[in-house]
């Protein structure tokens, strides 16, 4: 069975957010078109604790965008965003949260940040979305969302990593872009993990 995976659309990544990504908002239509094609729709949300050690603010003297060690591995270091049970944490108010079976949250930990939607960026703890997914019997993954270079590469990698068939809807995600050109190497990184790039028209 082939199940939807809609990564991140939430508020604080949509323009007007407290870490917008760029035409962010762009993926509302492209997800709604797809939702209604599937009998199994999982959305993610990050969801930071106040003071979650990915925020600079939690770091003194350290501003967005610079590089740390955290829970063992690199972090960029990023606005505060996805408080818990703030507006911005919110799914985006046009996404048809009707069509939604599941939502996994992440990013819990204030130790250790998660872009994947399978495991903590460490790989020590994993979302039990693998399970849930295997229980359901989705063998096929496709996948849009926000932001390319980040929560969805991360999650196309694992669910590739994991033996999960993977579709990446290009035209329905959108890049962070701190350095110029991540987007597009998050996809050749994605193919080259075997998931299959296209964007809406082509998809069947």
């Amino acid at each position: 069975m082939r199940a939807l995976l809609l990564v991140d659309i939430q508020n604080d990544f949509c323009p007007g957010g407290a870490l917008a990504v760029p035409d962010g908002d762009a993926v509302v239509a492209v997800a709604n078109a797809l939702i209604p094609r599937f009998s199994l729709v999982v959305a993610t949300q990050d969801w930071h604790p106040a003071g979650h050690g990915s925020f600079a603010s939690a770091h003194e003297g350290r501003a967005p965008g610079e590089v740390v060690e955290l829970g063992g591995v690199q972090q960029v270091l990023w606005p505060d965003h996805c408080v818990q049970n703030s507006a911005g944490a919110s799914l985006h108010s046009g996404l048809d949260v009707a069509g939604i079976d599941r939502v996994t949250r992440k990013g819990t930990d204030p130790g250790i940040d998660s872009y994947s939607a399978f495991f903590d960026n460490d790989h020590a703890k994993d979302t039990g979305l693998a399970a849930f997914l295997e229980e359901r019997c989705a063998t096929d993954l496709v996948v849009l969302g926000l932001a390319t270079d980040y929560c969805v590469k991360f999650t196309v990698l694992d669910a590739a990593g994991l033996g999960f068939g993977v579709t990446v809807i290009a035209d329905g995600c959108r890049a962070v872009d701190l350095s110029e050109g991540d987007g597009e190497r998050a996809f050749a990184e994605m193919r080259s993990a075997g998931a299959r790039i296209v964007d809406l028209g082509g998809f069947s």
